[in-house]
């Protein structure tokens, strides 16, 4: 879905503070709580086998702007995990209250019930130029705003499938299994001549693509 939490492309931020990853070690936890946080989501996912990892993500993205703002990362995926927790029955609202000694607020409800995905089309393959699908949806999808409706190149196809992250972020357990792709966008097409010379590889799901009008094989 489409909120606060999309920010990817936005202007007018300032500079984002940046270092390029190296093969050293980086501390993945700044917080000594923070990976209780994490494995709380994936005992709820893995363990007990009662949401996706996408349906936590679809319930990140349900939080009130203000809850979002005024909380830190692994924040939001313990008030996502806890309102699947309450949603699929497992504890109430009134426990966790208790337990806090004060109201826990949850995420909003989901508005939308998800989508399939579009099946039955020959593969994309390498080297062809591909457009992704300028749509907005109100339930959740993974593919950001400012590439929608840009044109690219295909620089890479998984070899593994994984379920389309628009149906099994619903809970759609029959949603049906994709690559993705790895497409190549030039940078002045996404924003524009003011931006500098260069090139942004997204990774997007194989329902967010279409042919290009121009489709045509590019040469490495």
């Amino acid at each position: 879905m489409d909120g606060f939490h999309d920010l990817g492309g936005f202007q007018g931020f300032g500079k984002v503070p940046h270092t390029i990853n190296s093969l050293s070690y980086k501390q993945v936890f700044k917080q000594d709580w923070e990976h209780l946080a994490y494995s709380l989501m994936f005992i709820g996912a893995d363990h007990m086998k009662l949401f996706s990892v996408d349906e936590v993500r679809h319930a990140v993205e349900r939080l009130d702007v203000r809850q979002h703002v005024g909380t830190e990362y692994y924040e939001r995926y313990v008030i996502a995990t806890a309102t699947l927790m309450v949603e699929k029955g497992v504890i109430t609202q009134g426990e966790l209250d208790e337990a806090l000694g004060s109201h826990f607020k949850l995420a909003n409800p989901a508005h939308a019930s998800g989508r399939t995905a579009i099946t039955g089309r020959a593969p994309f393959e390498v080297g062809e130029r591909v457009v992704v699908r300028d749509e907005y949806v109100a339930g959740h999808i993974r593919v950001p705003a400012y590439v929608r409706g840009k044109e690219g190149v295909i620089q890479h196809r998984t070899t593994h499938l994984w379920p389309f992250p628009d149906a099994i972020g619903h809970g759609d357990l029959t949603a049906a299994h994709q690559p993705s792709y790895h497409v190549e966008f030039r940078v002045k097409d996404l924003w524009g001549d003011a931006a500098d010379d260069g090139f942004v590889v997204v990774d997007l799901f194989e329902s967010y693509l279409g042919k290009a009008d121009r489709s045509q094989v590019v040469s490495a």
